[in-house]
């Protein structure tokens, strides 16, 4: 499989360049996503990628939207490349592993995100003022303790390069409507749960992680499904359950790792990236592979 830093696929209109997924025009009701091996931290866009990164998430996403295809519809219309269209026949190597054909949604103006564990930004809100977006958790928590249940702490999404804002529930509701919002909220709270709850029989804590729904109309009803990545080492954090202490930060199969290489060189969070050694991209890397390998049980043979 080859290393896809960039796409340029000519036979289909460009729709979007994410910082992870180029996003194309396959038809009136269909898109083609590609998720490259580009890989961001602190909303800036590295500019060596991670060899086989997109391959990883995406067949993670893959893995669970199988798993879960029973509780949430998802936007899926094809996985392999032979089922594409022949327009794309050309870009096959390229598309390999990495690429899907999807249904056209309607994404939802909020970012669902869900917190089984008490971390990052909700350990940081917990310490100023007891409470994370708005949930009052009991006193003498520990960073990293787990939480009685799982949160919904939902955000805006920031247009690229910004950062996303955390809401209310009830401001989630305003913002889609309270019928969407409830439906996203116990979705949300249900894949997770049920998600962590396999990850640790395999050795892997979900401390959070998010989601992406969005709208289909079909039979002239708006329908929520399951889009984007799902349960990734991008969208969530990850722990190995083997080192896993209250108290303190976690190790992690996410890109944490390289969060953490560059809080060391004190790295100001702005354009322009620094290069990244060669050691941290192979670690790195290590990582994305062995988390796919514990929650699958399979080897992706790159």
């Amino acid at each position: 499989m080859d290393c896809v830093t960039t796409t340029d696929i000519k036979e289909l209109p460009l729709l979007s360049r994410g910082k992870v997924r180029d996003i194309y025009e396959a038809g009136p009701d269909s898109l083609l996503i590609i998720t490259t091996d580009r890989i961001s931290a602190f909303d800036v866009i590295m500019d060596d990628p991670i060899p086989h990164k997109g391959v990883v998430l995406n067949q993670i996403t893959l893995f669970w939207m199988e798993m879960f295809k029973d509780l949430v519809p998802n936007h899926l219309l094809a996985t392999d490349v032979k089922d594409f269209p022949k327009v794309l026949a050309p870009h096959a190597s390229m598309l390999e592993g990495r690429s899907v054909l999807v249904k056209r949604a309607k994404p939802l103006a909020i970012e669902c995100i869900v917190r089984g564990y008490i971390t990052g930004s909700g350990w940081k809100d917990y310490l100023k003022t007891g409470s994370v977006c708005g949930h009052k958790l009991p006193e003498g928590l520990r960073e990293s303790d787990k939480l009685e249940k799982p949160l919904f702490t939902p955000s805006t999404k920031a247009e690229l390069g910004a950062h996303d804002e955390n809401i209310s529930v009830a401001e989630a509701m305003r913002i889609t409507g309270e019928s969407l919002a409830t439906q996203a909220q116990d979705l949300t709270i249900g894949i997770y749960s049920a998600a962590r709850e396999y990850a640790e029989k395999r050795g892997i804590i979900i401390a959070d992680t998010k989601f992406e729904f969005g709208t289909v109309n079909e039979g002239g009803q708006e329908k929520l499904i399951l889009i984007d990545e799902v349960l990734t080492p991008d969208s969530s954090r990850f722990w190995p359950m083997s080192d896993y202490a209250p108290g303190r930060g976690q190790q992690s199969f996410d890109k944490q790792f390289l969060r953490d290489w560059l809080e060391e060189i004190k790295f100001d969070k702005r354009p322009p990236a620094p290069k990244i050694p060669q050691e941290i991209i192979d670690q790195t890397r290590a990582k994305y592979l062995e988390a796919y390998r514990l929650l699958t049980g399979r080897d992706l043979g790159v």
